[in-house]
This record gives C-alpha cells, sequence and structure tokens, in this order.
C-alpha cells in the first residue's frame, strides 16, 4: 500500500481572468493575454489581439473522467472551474482527498503562449505570471514550489529573469521544450541561462505541450484539438524532448554547468530506455558524430542518474524498466491536478497499482523523497 502524504512533481493551476490585467505594465496591457465569455458561457482565452490561447475546460475538469470520459471537453464556463485551481486555501483540502502534501505548481494558459507568441510580448506576459505565482505560493513554501517560466528567445533576458523569480521565492523555472526556428539547447549563447540557474540554484524543467513556434509545431493545446495532426502532434511530445536533451548531453552542458538540474515534466517514462541506449551507442561508435568526450568515462546515459529528473503520471512500464537502467534517485510521480488527465482524486489507488510489490524505500524515493530534495521540500 502506498502510503498518504505523497508529494507531487507535477501539478497546475488555472490562471484566474485577472492574472495580466493586474500583473502586466501599461505598455503590454492591450496585448496581454484576455478572457472573453461566448453566449454559451464557454470562456476563451486570447492574446495579442485574439491569437486563441485555449479555454478553462479540460484544464479544469480533474475527476471528470473516472465519473463519465464523455463530459471531458476543450470547452468550459467559470462557475465549472474548481475553487483549487487558483485559491490555494480550498486546494488544501483537494490534496488531502488525494492523499498530497506538497506539489510542485505549475501554469496552465501561460505555458500555451510559448506556442503562439514572442519577442517583448511574450517576456512581458511570463513575467506578469511569475508575479502572480508567486502570490499564490506565498507563504506556503512547504506546501507549494512555486515555477517560473522563461523566455529563452533571449537567454540574457531569461538568465535575468532566473534571478528576479528565485528573488521572489519561486523554486523553479520552466523553458520550452523545444527553444523554435533555428535554436537548439547546445547553442552557446545558452550557457547565460545555464550559469544563472547553476548560481541561483534553480531547476529548469521541460514540461509537455511547451515548445516555441516554429515548423512542425502545432498549437493544438491552445486550440480546440480538432486540426489536422493535432492529435499525432499531441501522440509525440516526447520527440522535441528527445532532441532537446540530447543537444544538452552531447555538447557538454552538465559537465560545464555540473550543478544545474533539470526535469522532463508529463513525458511519462517509457520511451527513455531507448533514447538512452541510443545516445550510449552514438556516443561510443560513432565518434565523429559525437567528438565531445566527457570526464571520467561518463557516458551519455550517466547523466540521467544525477542531473536529469523524470516524472511519471500511471506509467507502469516505465517504472519498471528505467530504474534498472539509470537507478532511482531522479524519478518522480506527479498527479497533475486538476486538469481532466489528473489521477487526481484515485491517486494512491493509481500508485499502488504502479508500486505494488515494490519495498518501502523504493516507494518513497519515486512518490516523496526524489522531488523534495530536487526542489527543497522539508
Amino acid at each position: 500500500m502506498v502510503e498518504a502524504n505523497l508529494v507531487s512533481a507535477d501539478s497546475h493551476v488555472v490562471e484566474p481572468a485577472d492574472v495580466w490585467t493586474r500583473h502586466i505594465g501599461a505598455k503590454w496591457r492591450d496585448r496581454a493575454p484576455v478572457t472573453s465569455v461566448d453566449g454559451e458561457g464557454t470562456v476563451h482565452w486570447t492574446v495579442d489581439g485574439g491569437i486563441p490561447v485555449g479555454s478553462v475546460g479540460a484544464p479544469s475538469q480533474a475527476g471528470v473522467r473516472f465519473e463519465d470520459p464523455s463530459k471531458v471537453t476543450f470547452e468550459g464556463k467559470w462557475e465549472d472551474v474548481r475553487p483549487g485551481c487558483a485559491d490555494p486555501v480550498p486546494r488544501l483540502a483537494d490534496m488531502a482527498l488525494d492523499g498530497v502534501v506538497g506539489e510542485v505548481v505549475y501554469p496552465t494558459v501561460a505555458s500555451r503562449l510559448y506556442t503562439v507568441t514572442g519577442g517583448e510580448l511574450l517576456s512581458a506576459c511570463l513575467r506578469a505570471m511569475n508575479d502572480w505565482t508567486a502570490e499564490f505560493v506565498g507563504g506556503r513554501d512547504e506546501t507549494f514550489k512555486g515555477i517560473a517560466m522563461l523566455n529563452t528567445d533571449d537567454p540574457a533576458d531569461a538568465a535575468g529573469e532566473v534571478a528576479r523569480s528565485a528573488d521572489l521565492g519561486l523554486r523553479a523555472a520552466m523553458i520550452p521544450t523545444d527553444p523554435g526556428e533555428g535554436r537548439s539547447y547546445d547553442q552557446p549563447g545558452y550557457d547565460l541561462l545555464w550559469e544563472a540557474a547553476e548560481s541561483h540554484g534553480v531547476p529548469l524543467s521541460f514540461h509537455v505541450a511547451s515548445p516555441r513556434i516554429g515548423p512542425g509545431h502545432v498549437a493544438v493545446f491552445a486550440t480546440d484539438g480538432t486540426g489536422a495532426g493535432a492529435a499525432a502532434y499531441r501522440a509525440t511530445q516526447a520527440f522535441w524532448m528527445q532532441r532537446s536533451v540530447a543537444c544538452m548531453i552531447f555538447s557538454g552542458v552538465f559537465e560545464r554547468f555540473p550543478g544545474l538540474r533539470v526535469a522532463i515534466v508529463e513525458h511519462e517514462l517509457s520511451w527513455l530506455p531507448h533514447l538512452l541506449v541510443s545516445m550510449d551507442r552514438t556516443y561510443t561508435e560513432y565518434s565523429q558524430t559525437a567528438p565531445y568526450r566527457f570526464a571520467e568515462g561518463r557516458l551519455p546515459s550517466d547523466f540521467f542518474r544525477d542531473r536529469i529528473y523524470t516524472t511519471f503520471q500511471e506509467d507502469k512500464l516505465g517504472v519498471e524498466t528505467l530504474p534498472a537502467m539509470i537507478g532511482d534517485e531522479t524519478i518522480m510521480w506527479g498527479s497533475d491536478y486538476p486538469h481532466a488527465e489528473s489521477t487526481w482524486p484515485n491517486s494512491r489507488q493509481f500508485l499502488d497499482d504502479i508500486l505494488g510489490g515494490k519495498d518501502a524505500t523504493f516507494r518513497d524515493k519515486l512518490t516523496r523523497g526524489n522531488v523534495a530534495r530536487l526542489y527543497g521540500f522539508a
């Protein structure tokens, strides 16, 4: 039996309508994200004069799939949003129902901005979101660890926001799973960001569905998800993550910045064993392709033992296979509350199935210990 006192490495807020009207500067207020409500009462988020950013339906429908999966919908009304989506007080009751005592808190609507806008507007929007998140977690640091958002189009801007958000009390920051057209995380310009994250002790997260604008990307999470290619794109999010983490490893980022920690969030685990084998084989058998040589005989897969953390939600196969390759010190569970695909309020039942038969030390690491160590929970 999995014990209570779980700590989720992947939970979310659903932003209230006034995040940007209250927090963004006057220069950007006319282009900032806003909500409108249609004749059916459905809430629509748009940015920059009408670009769709999504709704409040599925992001706030935790538990609905266990009652009636057909009721999970992109459409949503404000009155149907659970109070705990944006208010920490009722949220604590929802957490208690699920046996959860701590959460790493990610945005929802704000993360979709990566796929639809950029430049100074994006930076201003993300700073405003970070200010709101700091308010949400303020005074509750042992319960909530807030995630800042960074605009990696400008590494100097991102580095500065690492420092500013850390001063606000945010314990980690997220960057796009893919930095966008013409960019990759092996480029030297990103060293400014890696150095800032390392020096401030801020882990960086790659959360699913947060690539920058670029060829091959579909803003599926910012629309109703019915466009051509949307299902295929949604089902292959790990592709972008494989590319980005491999770029960082093969270019020596984790040796130049040994204190840097990153987390791959809400991508599940089962795809990782193949990636690790493929990277190690490329490193050992194709040295012209991978000329950088790691110190102390390390292989690419070794960085997943102490530098690169991963999360799972329902991936029983991944929990069976990945620890055999990298150990159990960097794997973390997350509930994804309050999204429709969340395990809330049945997280302990899911974990009983996934971790059944595992010893108590292993269970504790995956459901509490590893996330506590990375983000600084007591």
